[in-house]
């Protein structure tokens, strides 16, 4: 009995992987960007002005971690950096046409469903899901690894998705 509930975890866990992976290359089909990538993207749009600094916070992601993203979604030609007019030090983030266009082709990401799922429990059920998942991360000795708030299996600051797409 406890074998056949260890045997279910791990499928349940290898489901959530796989959904990871191919959400992650449907992105990458689609838009050619991260998941990473396209939640910056999504937070540049949803702001004016937005700073560097604004996004990072945002995303609870590292000052580094944005402006390597950052600069791969201005090669892409997907977003335009401005140095602000009161502070030369500081720049703005604008989101240009083409990134528009790759959020509006971008598939609904497996973050979104998961955010819109969970928001819909009940508290005591988030805190539930919360609890078992950190003993899992526990369990597997992974509750020292630094992670972001990001439904991703590779690093969040990569310019190139993971995935190759046939």
């Amino acid at each position: 009995m406890h074998a056949d509930i260890a045997t279910q975890t791990l499928r349940a866990l290898r489901r959530i992987m796989r959904a990871t992976e191919i959400g992650s290359r449907q992105l990458a089909a689609a838009t050619g960007l991260t998941p990473s990538q396209l939640l910056v993207l999504r937070e540049i749009d949803a702001r004016d002005a937005a700073t560097p600094g604004a996004i990072a916070h945002a995303l609870h992601f590292s000052q580094a971690t944005i402006t390597t993203i950052v600069d791969r979604l201005v090669a892409l030609n997907y977003v335009q950096r401005q140095r602000s007019e009161r502070d030369k030090r500081q720049s703005h983030l604008r989101i240009l046409p083409d990134g528009v266009a790759a959020l509006a082709n971008a598939p609904d990401p497996l973050q979104m469903k998961f955010t819109d799922g969970f928001g819909k429990l009940e508290p005591w059920e988030q805190a539930m899901i919360l609890a078992s998942v950190e003993r899992l991360s526990s369990l597997m000795g992974a509750q020292d690894i630094d992670a972001a708030p990001l439904l991703d299996s590779g690093l969040i600051d990569r310019s190139e998705p993971v995935w190759q797409v046939d």
